[in-house]
């Protein structure tokens, strides 16, 4: 599958980003579950910094033990906003949250019950931002009566989403609640197995609350902008980062102040005045095409529909992807621009990008060489992916600047993920001729 084109208009020099305010407010610490034990403060400062990411969500709030790390090692620069203490990063901290709430979607009553995609139960994922601890600490209070805060940076409680708006904004009325990861089909609020097709259905009284939507990795911009109902939401990217190297493999760049800002200003930044998003690509993401794991089957929505949705192999019901999901919503057609769109940019972590160059493990000494070299050189890895030249990069690193120029003009092949596998993304087809060619890799196979 040729990648898509990523920009409404063609990106003038003049729109290039300001670098200081990329914004990454979706991620998780070493409490969540399936999280890498590195997720820590400290550590998360510092990848700030050598991504060239100016705002992360701390994650995870909910979370005894990480709260009082929240409180010991940050302090607060602005009103809502922190940083790491006697770090000079420049690293900003906005206090975050995801939250999986489980619920009986018939009755409209919280429940305890085992989630079945054929039940009446279901799950969906909520992130917040807290505009202060004591707020954050108010909103833990309220929750903990709904489930154990203590079992999962990510808790699991028992009600609505309608209630849990309700009790979030009870507490402080200027916490931002958004549907984390949209698309998702057991998580999502526009899944297949969620059962909602729109936010008023899925928050009821609280839908005038939420402004904005996560995309998600495996759909971007272009294919929100399908849906009408969706014009009057912002479309917010976050890296959903169960490790260190996934932070910021999508993020927002905002247009604010160069000397600080407060919570409320960053809020207003979201909704308002986001000047970039920078993507996924959403064909690697594991959920986009519609599937069957176990049976090693992957189908376009068209093809799905050939089969009735059901697995040709096994003959068990397929998993329905996000690209389906947009089809059965979408009421314009592919490549529709809406008035004002944000624009949006993909890109593919440099990691991944010099691990598939050199054909070696993300994780080898080599690419960590290489990667360290091309940040000392660049600034940062954002530098190094959206800002610096082809001729730059090429004097650096002649594969690398290359390859980056391939994806910058989007001549690159996806196979599609599914069903919980990432998708293949091909960005060496150019280099491998170049080079004499190696086996091209899944994203697992790089850690």
């Amino acid at each position: 599958m040729q990648a898509k084109r990523t920009m409404p208009k063609k990106r003038r020099k003049e729109e290039r980003m300001n670098m200081k305010h990329i914004a990454d407010l979706h991620i998780h610490s070493k409490y969540a579950g399936a999280c890498s034990e590195q997720l820590t403060l400290k550590n998360l400062d510092a990848v700030a910094k050598e991504k060239g990411i100016s705002t992360l969500g701390t994650g995870d709030f909910t979370h005894p033990e990480w709260m009082r790390s929240i409180k010991e090692e940050l302090e607060e620069r602005s009103s809502g906003v922190y940083s790491f203490k006697g770090s000079g990063s420049g690293t900003r901290f906005i206090l975050s949250t995801e939250v999986s709430l489980v619920f009986n979607k018939e009755s409209g009553t919280g429940s305890k019950q085992l989630f079945s995609k054929d039940s009446g139960i279901k799950k969906m994922h909520n992130c917040v931002l807290a505009p202060s601890i004591d707020a954050a600490e108010g909103i833990n209070d309220v929750l903990s009566k709904h489930g154990d805060m203590k079992a999962d940076g990510r808790p699991l409680l028992s009600m609505t989403s309608e209630e849990f708006v309700e009790a979030v904004r009870c507490v402080d009325k200027n916490a931002f609640i958004f549907p984390a990861h949209a698309w998702t089909p057991w998580f999502g609020v526009f899944g297949s197995m969620s059962g909602f097709d729109s936010i008023a259905e899925a928050y009821g009284s609280q839908a005038k609350h939420i402004r904005a939507i996560e995309t998600g990795l495996s759909s971007d911009p272009s294919m929100n902008w399908r849906i009408s109902g969706l014009d009057d939401y912002a479309l917010i990217s976050g890296s959903d980062a169960h490790s260190l190297p996934k932070v910021g493999r999508e993020a927002m760049v905002l247009e604010m102040g160069k000397d600080g800002f407060s919570f409320d200003q960053m809020i207003d930044a979201i909704i308002g005045s986001t000047a970039m998003t920078i993507e996924f690509y959403p064909e690697e993401g594991k959920y986009h095409f519609d599937g069957h794991r176990r049976c090693g089957i992957s189908l376009s929505p068209k093809d799905a529909l050939k089969y009735n949705n059901i697995c040709p192999k096994c003959r068990r019901k397929l998993t329905i992807g996000v690209l389906h999901r947009i089809e059965e919503l979408a009421d314009r057609e592919d490549g529709y621009v809406p008035k004002g769109a944000v624009p949006f940019v993909h890109a593919v972590p440099l990691r991944e990008v010099i691990a598939y160059v050199s054909g070696k493990g993300v994780g080898t000494e080599y690419v960590n060489n290489s990667y360290t070299n091309l940040i000392k050189r660049f600034g940062s890895e954002f530098n190094v992916l959206l800002e610096s030249s082809a001729e730059e990069l090429t004097a650096a690193d002649k594969g690398v600047g290359e390859a980056i120029a391939d994806i910058r003009a989007n001549d690159i092949n996806i196979i599609p993920g599914y069903d919980g596998v990432f998708g293949i993304i091909d960005i060496t087809r150019k280099v491998a001729a170049r080079k004499g060619g190696f086996g091209q890799k899944r994203i697992g196979d790089f850690g």
